[in-house]
């Protein structure tokens, strides 16, 4: 699965899990101090696993961000919640992430019964996120809540977004990691490649930029990606996806302006990516069903 390396140090495989917009890819940035995983306010922004390596002198922690896990029927939607329950099979510890603001489980409403998928003795954390929008006091019923639903090794409140107890995490981690070897080099902060980066970032601004279910509706493609060493600039092509005629409209706006307005944004955060200037030229195409097209989900990664 990994190369590994000589040195031995607290190293291993975490998942973050959980329902739909809780935070997990907001903690993974955070934690990386970098932006490999998108984010938006709409739930189901995360459709694949994405992989980054949090690295210390002492430790060395793979961590998997995954799609959210919500009852799915759209195929598309299965695949996103397999992709994450896959994971809980494969990993040293299990990082479950639920919003602090969400509604208490109750019978019937469990988001802890996803758990059952995991071998028997993967050791549970549980991250109560988002616990700056709350008062001190109505923290407590919460912790008590999780605490009947499952055997969590530990219960830690924290803010990914402001990064707030995100070190007693850490700590938490390092006290259930075996000792092991370095799995990747220092420098590396995923396994991503950076034509995979480049395509969730413009999906990224579709889910910012455009309402509704066009969002849900769309998928991206890099069809071309040429770096031109003598003037500096890298041009990439790629095309935005979508199901339906009607679609098409509203993506590329009044005058192209929609589509625009998604390529600048897109190209602000490529260039960030890649250290230097881009020209980004960007398609759309109408792929009827491409949600339950397993051609197309499988060329998009979507389905092994």
């Amino acid at each position: 699965m990994f190369e590994k390396q000589n040195e031995l140090i607290k190293s291993g495989v975490i998942t973050l899990v959980g329902q739909p917009n809780v935070g997990k890819s907001t903690l993974l940035n955070t934690l990386l101090g970098q932006k490999i995983s998108i984010v938006s306010p709409k739930p189901q922004t995360t459709r694949n696993r994405i992989l980054a390596v949090i690295n210390d002198p002492g430790y060395q922690i793979i961590m998997l961000d995954t799609p959210g896990l919500h009852e799915a029927s759209a195929e598309l939607n299965q695949e996103m919640v397999k992709t994450a329950l896959d994971t809980l099979r494969e990993v040293d510890i299990i990082v479950f992430i639920v919003d602090a603001a969400a509604p208490l489980p109750r019978k019937g409403r469990n988001p802890t019964s996803y758990l059952s998928t995991a071998r028997a003795k993967t050791p549970v954390i549980l991250l109560i996120n988002k616990v700056d929008l709350l008062a001190k006091e109505q923290l407590l019923p919460i912790i008590e809540a999780y605490q009947n639903l499952h055997d969590f090794k530990a219960i830690i409140p924290i803010s990914a977004l402001k990064n707030k107890g995100t070190d007693i995490m850490i700590a938490e981690l390092l006290k259930l990691l075996p000792m092991g070897p370095r799995y990747y080099p220092e420098d590396i902060p995923t396994d991503a490649s950076e034509r995979f980066l480049i395509e969730e970032i413009i999906r990224e601004k579709v889910f910012l930029l455009t309402s509704k279910e066009i969002p849900y509706s769309t998928a991206v493609m890099v069809d071309r990606f040429k770096e031109e060493e003598g003037r500096g600039l890298v041009t990439i092509d790629a095309t935005i996806l979508i199901e339906k005629k009607s679609q098409k409209g509203i993506i590329i706006g009044k005058g192209g302006k929609k589509l625009r307005q998604i390529g600048t944004s897109a190209r602000i955060d490529i260039e960030r990516l890649l250290g230097g200037k881009v020209m980004l030229r960007l398609w759309v195409k109408i792929q009827k069903n491409w949600t339950t097209n397993n051609r197309v989900l499988k060329e998009l990664g979507y389905r092994g």
